[in-house]
This record gives C-alpha cells, sequence and structure tokens, in this order.
C-alpha cells in the first residue's frame, strides 16, 4: 500500500551535460512550471535540449505553459511507463501520477545527458531502485507494445561477463531486457533482429543475449526475483553513455513532438519523422532511416512508434539519428497487417512500396532518388541474409514461420 505522500520541494534544478540551463517550480495544487535560465538562454553557444524547445522560427522558445500533475511532454517521456513507474514511485515514496515528484526522485539518471535535482542539493537517489528509467512499459492504449511485457533496466557489465543491475541507480551501462512471461522467446527474437539489422548494414550497438542466472540482484516487489522467469534476457548497449561514463545527449520523437507517451501511437507520421531528420541530420541519416524503416515493414515490427526513434548529439549541439534500438518481429504474437504509424498516406505492411516512399519523399521534401533507391538496396540486402542466417540465429520456428509468410504478402518487397 503506498504511504504518505512526501511534502514536495518547491524548486527543482535542470542541468544538460553537469550545467544547470533550468527550473521546474511546483507553484502548489501540482501546477508545474519550467522556464530556462537567463544564462542558457543568452549563451549562443549553448548545448541543444530538444527540438522540441524550437518556436515557429527556428529560434529558442522561452514561454512555457503551466501544466498540471504532468510535466511537460519533454519531461514526462523522461519517466518509465505503467508497471515500473508504479514500482519506482512505491520505491520513492510518491505518488506514481505526480510527476513532479518522480521526476525529483528519479532524476540521477535520466536518459541522455540531462538530470534533476533539488534546488541547492543533489539528486535523490531512491535506495535499491532499478538504474535504468529509459524504460518504455507501456499500457498499450493504441496497440500491441511489446515494451508492454517487458521490464528493462540498467546494468553493469561486469568482469566475469554476467550482468548485474545496480542498487541504486547510476552507472549502468547497458539495458537488460528480461522475457515476457506471456509471450514466448521475445529476447531471442529481439537478438535475431538486431543481429539481422546489423548484418544488414544498421547502426546497432553492442548486443547480448544472457542468461538469466548470470543477472544479479533482480529487484523484489515486481515479482521478478521469484525464479520464475527462465531463459535468456536480451542485453543492449546504451548509447547514451560514453565509455568513461560521460552522458551523452539523446531524445525520442515523442519529446521532438512534444507528445505524451500514451499518444505516441497517433500524433505522428513516418513522413513527419523523416522531414525532421532531413532538416536536422542530412542525407546520410535520412537513407539511414529509410535501410531501419524497410527493414521493420521486412520483419513485421507493428510497433515502431514515435518512441522508437531517437536523435543523439554526438557534439551536444547537432543532432544525428541514433543507433537503432527495439527491433522486434512482433506478428508472431498478435496478427497486424499494420505499421505502428502511417508512412504518407497509409500503415498497411501490404501497401508499402515504391509509390508510397515516393509519395513521403514529396511531401517531406526529401531526395526521391536516396529514398527509393536505399529502400530497394535494403530489400535486396535483406533477402540475402535473411537466407544465409535464418536458420541459425536463436529465434523460435513461430517467429521464422511468421516471417517467412508476411515476405510474401509484400508487394515488391
Amino acid at each position: 500500500m503506498m504511504t504518505k505522500a512526501r511534502t514536495l520541494p518547491s524548486i527543482l534544478t535542470v542541468s544538460l551535460h553537469g550545467k544547470q540551463i533550468g527550473t521546474l517550480t511546483h507553484l502548489g495544487d501540482d501546477r508545474i512550471l519550467f522556464a530556462f535560465d537567463e544564462a542558457y538562454i543568452e549563451d549562443a553557444e549553448r548545448a541543444t535540449l530538444s527540438l522540441g524547445f524550437k518556436d515557429e522560427y527556428g529560434a529558442l522558445a522561452t514561454e512555457f505553459p503551466v501544466t498540471q500533475t504532468r510535466a511537460l511532454p519533454f519531461f514526462s517521456n523522461l519517466l518509465p511507463e505503467g508497471h515500473l513507474r508504479t514500482y519506482l514511485a512505491e520505491r520513492a515514496n510518491v505518488n506514481p501520477v505526480r510527476e513532479f515528484a518522480l521526476l525529483e526522485a528519479l532524476g540521477a539518471d535520466l536518459p541522455g545527458a540531462i538530470s534533476i535535482a533539488l534546488a541547492g542539493g543533489d539528486p535523490v537517489r531512491v535506495e535499491d531502485q532499478p538504474a535504468d528509467v529509459t524504460a518504455d512499459i507501456a499500457e498499450q492504449p493504441f496497440g500491441f507494445s511489446l515494451a508492454g511485457v517487458q521490464l528493462k533496466f540498467s546494468a553493469l557489465l561486469e568482469a566475469r561477463g554476467g550482468l548485474t543491475i545496480p542498487a541504486r541507480g547510476l552507472g549502468g551501462d547497458w539495458i537488460v531486457k528480461l522475457p515476457s512471461r506471456e509471450f514466448e522467446g521475445v529476447p531471442e527474437n529481439e537478438f535475431s533482429m538486431m543481429t539481422l539489422a546489423g548484418l544488414v548494414g544498421i547502426d546497432v550497438p553492442p548486443i547480448e543475449l544472457v542468461n538469466l542466472a548470470d543477472i544479479g540482484n533482480l529487484p523484489d516487489g515486481i515479482g521478478l526475483g521469484d525464479g520464475r522467469l527462465k531463459g535468456k534476457a536480451f542485453a543492449i548497449a546504451r548509447f547514451d553513455r560514453g565509455a568513461d561514463g560521460a552522458r551523452v545527449h539523446i531524445e525520442d520523437f515523442a519529446q521532438i513532438f512534444g507528445v505524451y507517451p500514451e499518444e505516441k501511437y497517433k500524433r505522428a507520421s513516418i513522413r513527419q519523422i523523416a522531414r525532421v531528420i532531413g532538416i536536422e541530420a542530412g542525407n546520410a541519416d535520412v537513407a539511414e532511416f529509410i535501410r531501419r524503416l524497410t527493414f521493420n515493414v521486412l520483419i513485421g515490427n507493428a510497433d515502431m512508434h514515435i518512441k522508437n526513434w531517437s536523435l543523439i548529439y554526438p557534439d551536444q549541439k547537432r543532432a544525428a539519428l541514433a543507433p537503432a534500438y527495439d527491433f522486434v518481429s512482433t506478428i508472431p504474437y498478435i496478427r497486424d497487417e499494420s505499421f505502428a504509424l502511417k508512412f504518407s498516406r497509409t500503415k498497411r505492411f501490404d501497401e508499402f512500396g515504391m509509390d508510397e516512399l515516393a509519395h513521403l519523399a514529396a511531401k517531406a521534401e526529401l531526395p526521391e532518388k536516396l529514398i527509393l533507391d536505399t529502400a530497394t538496396e535494403t530489400a535486396a540486402r535483406f533477402h540475402e541474409v535473411w537466407a544465409q542466417e535464418k536458420a541459425h540465429l536463436p529465434m523460435s520456428a513461430q517467429v521464422r514461420t511468421a516471417i517467412e509468410a508476411h515476405l510474401q504478402s509484400l508487394r515488391g518487397f
């Protein structure tokens, strides 16, 4: 049972790359106001916090509405959802719907290079909380989400090769995704799809398939440490943490578009994402985006919502497409004829083709030849790699069979 919530501080500082850039103020009655510091506003060399904070002229927006209970979407998307949110809120002794309190409690290890702390003090560190708060544990309001049946934590790679979840949630450089109780072989599925993606030429972080027995310190209280989960877990290196532990800033497209997590399936399209990448990152990243899009159509991933696409800021200012993540063939578990987001005019897998891609290119004002050539080359490479590797990867026969049938339904791919 939730104990009585503690009294909230009135001001939290927001830092980027270790430098304060703004504040979140609790105004009472669960009202929250975000404001940039004047020094950040006036800094011509300032690091980028989010493309979502650009105004219509491309300048830094500086006026924000007061929000109720929830923070602005940028900050709301830093927090976990669903069961993991409930668990962490209980550990922190806060109400899970009160995002100011959650940001206070979890601010020491947020995704990217952002941190949130009590004004005049250090971030609160909740005892024994799992490290990672990038977990996308969805409530599935608008479609099937494999994120809703897996829990993700940040983990340290130990010298012996096992993975241990840090007790206090700091310093983790891997994300560990435990198996689903409902769907069999999801970690093996994701490992196989991400391996195939790397072979196709997609930018994939280091990945591992690890035994659950090699993961230490699974937290109590969320049904994971009771021995009932068996088999393998999927681990992927965090690309928002450098080799020396330095933080690299990232943001997902829900943050960029100012969309709350529960709207991640319906408030943007692939065409809109491509347009932003073309403007902010350039043609090489547009090609990589189309490569990933084509690949996920081919494997039947119906869960590529806007939180599964992210930008990264290697030099702290300019955006690039972040490495790939969350590539899973969803169709073996729940049959779906449609992609999570509309491509340009349609969501249907069997309507993804040259005509739809040409329409996307025109509307997004991107080079048509680049997009069509990339999709064609990716499809050809995929079929080559699929034929060579499908029998050797650890995916189940169910997954292999579902993808084979799906490929037969696609036109021209």
